[in-house]
């Protein structure tokens, strides 16, 4: 593999594990939400921006423009605010992937990570 092309590894870790988060819900998502205690509301505009961020990742990395530049960033911004949320949310307080009698979902390394990775591609855009 050609360097320059190491970013779709990235791209590709990221965007296959927000879609297999948000298409898990899609069919479920009033009972997703009560699970999280969010509002179905918020639980669908999570859903979609689980969905939307894959899309972005991939246009981006295939537009080589400052439009492509933009979708990814935009990707990667949107990435955090829902890994935060799902920090506070379901892992606070839990430094361990495994998971516990108190957090049944493990803990928040694995969304650290991602962080790390989204915040790659929002600072870098393209250039990454």
């Amino acid at each position: 593999m050609d360097a320059t092309m190491a970013h779709w590894l990235l791209r590709f870790a990221l965007s296959a594990t927000f879609l297999f988060h948000g298409a898990k819900k899609v069919s479920h998502i009033p009972q997703t939400a009560e699970m999280f205690g969010l509002s179905p509301e918020t639980m669908t505009v999570v859903t979609g921006v689980e969905l939307v961020v894959p899309a972005l990742l991939a246009v981006g990395g295939l537009t080589q423009s400052q439009v492509g530049d933009l979708l990814t960033r935009l990707a990667g911004l949107l990435a955090i605010v829902i890994l935060v949320g799902a920090i506070s949310v379901v892992h606070w307080g839990q430094w361990n992937f495994a998971p516990s009698e108190t957090h049944p979902f493990g803990g928040m390394e694995f969304q650290v990570t991602l962080i790390a990775i989204a915040l790659f591609f929002m600072i870098r855009g393209n250039d990454a």
